[in-house]
């Protein structure tokens, strides 16, 4: 019989620039996440979920890169990326879907409330003390039946050896099967690595997620999502810290998908 960690095999990958995504509409990914969450795993499963900018970072890191391609599961966060997957990839257009972490986080804490048993126990890693607190508190509010096995927020350094140790250990103690970071990228997801190297759980880098449950932080509207405007209000709303993300990533993912149709047509073009 075949497991459901042999199956992520089988789920087709496709690439837009340096990234391999997992192609797979949103309702089957988060029943697939709930469904290894549910159960004792031989090892970890590492889950990334890619938006634009993340594609221009593996473009200018191959170090990056390779992190992200190793994963069980990439996602594909951004609207822009659907429609460039889309495009590239004709024959799997249809089942390529916009497969945000928010959505797949709020997805998992809503099984639970459809009495999935046995259900996934969650861990919650990143941010800040209150911004965890709060994401608490809306957990207990609108999803009472989820289980949290446990939250923290790290320094804002980077953990030594000794300290990651431990943090493993907390994890491993609290008995919890999915692990939500909320670290930022890229740091999240060397950590989502990591973490899967070193503990049987499904580990799953979320960005803002944790913010946006917790109300932080505002979302865009549910328009600017479809439209893929998102990047606009996040850039409004946080300048200073999103602006090299949308400035400098936004060009660099045009570019790498400009590159990558014209190879397809035959075309021939400067790396």
């Amino acid at each position: 019989m075949t497991t459901l960690q042999e199956g992520i095999a089988q789920i087709p990958r496709r690439n837009v620039g340096p990234i391999n995504f997992s192609v797979m509409p949103l309702v089957d990914a988060v029943n697939l996440v709930t469904n290894l969450g549910s159960q004792s795993l031989d090892k970890g499963v590492a889950v990334h979920f890619c938006n634009a900018y993340n594609v221009a970072l593996a473009d200018d890191d191959s170090a990056y890169a390779e992190i992200i391609n190793s994963g069980d599961l990439v996602f594909t966060d951004g609207t822009p990326v659907v429609w460039a997957g889309q495009r590239l990839h004709k024959e799997l257009a249809p089942s390529w879907t916009r497969v945000y972490g928010h959505d797949m986080l709020t997805g998992v804490l809503a099984q639970a409330n459809a009495s999935t048993e046995p259900a996934p126990r969650h861990y919650f890693l990143g941010s800040t003390p209150e911004t965890i607190a709060a994401l608490r508190n809306a957990i207990q509010t609108n999803w009472p039946t989820a289980t949290i096995a446990g939250m923290e927020s790290p320094p804002f350094r980077p953990p030594t050896e000794a300290e990651l140790a431990e943090r493993d250990e907390r994890i491993r103690e609290s008995g919890a099967t999915c692990i939500w970071v909320g670290l930022g990228t890229p740091k999240q997801d060397f950590e989502v690595h990591r973490v899967a190297e070193a503990l049987p759980v499904v580990a799953l880098a979320v960005g803002a997620a944790f913010d946006f449950i917790a109300r932080t932080k505002r979302q865009a509207p549910e328009w600017m999502q479809d439209t893929g405007t998102e990047w606009c209000y996040r850039l409004a709303t946080e300048p200073r810290r999103l602006g090299r993300r949308y400035f400098w990533g936004n060009p660099r993912f045009v570019a790498v998908v400009c590159r990558q149709l014209l190879r397809r047509s035959g075309c021939s073009v400067r790396p």
